[in-house]
């Protein structure tokens, strides 16, 4: 009968880490080639993308810095926070009005209504709000933040080897004194 092995934690807390920095890295790397190539300010892989609010027009519902989490799904109905791209810009509004194939939004915090848009330049619905976690993500787009989350990443794997490297020369070397001191004798 096998001996089960046994689960190191530490071994799966670093591949699950490792794992969610890789996605972090790739999923940067495709917005940035679908923003910078394509002009996509919000690409939807699998139908769900994510953005960062800049602006306070949807205040309280949502805020400066949050992180929005969008679907798109369809049709949208009078209520729903939906996000279009206005040329460059996304606009994350609540949707006052539907007359066809034409959408009217509002921000909340808003006096008046936007211009009616098509319903093609809707991206998607808001289906959730992260706080402030946008703030975090912005910066992990930066270069900066990039490098530092490539740096993290090589020392969760380079670290913990260096210290089981060293344990074994550690061990190594006790059995070669050993293997010395009894020659010796």
């Amino acid at each position: 009968m096998k001996k089960a092995k046994k689960i190191n934690f530490k071994s799966v807390l670093r591949v699950a880490v490792l794992a969610v920095c890789g996605g972090i890295l790739g999923l940067n790397l495709y917005t940035a080639n679908a923003s910078k190539l394509v002009g996509n300010k919000l690409p939807m892989p699998f139908g769900y993308g994510w953005a960062v609010v800049l602006s306070g027009s949807m205040e309280p519902a949502i805020s400066v810095g949050d992180l929005i989490i969008v679907s798109e799904n369809r049709p949208y109905t009078v209520g729903d926070t939906v996000v279009y791209q206005d040329g460059s810009m996304l606009v994350v509004h609540r949707v006052t009005a539907i007359d066809g194939d034409m959408v009217t939004t509002k921000g909340d915090a808003n006096n008046t209504e936007d211009l009616p848009i098509s319903s093609s330049a809707v991206k998607g619905t808001v289906i959730s709000v992260v706080p402030k976690v946008g703030t975090l993500v912005n910066f992990i787009k930066t270069p900066t933040g990039t490098i530092a989350l490539v740096a993290a990443a090589v020392a969760m794997v380079e670290l913990p080897y260096r210290r089981e490297k060293q344990r074994d020369d550690e061990e190594r070397q006790k059995i070669i004194d050993e293997i010395n001191r009894l020659k010796n004798q």
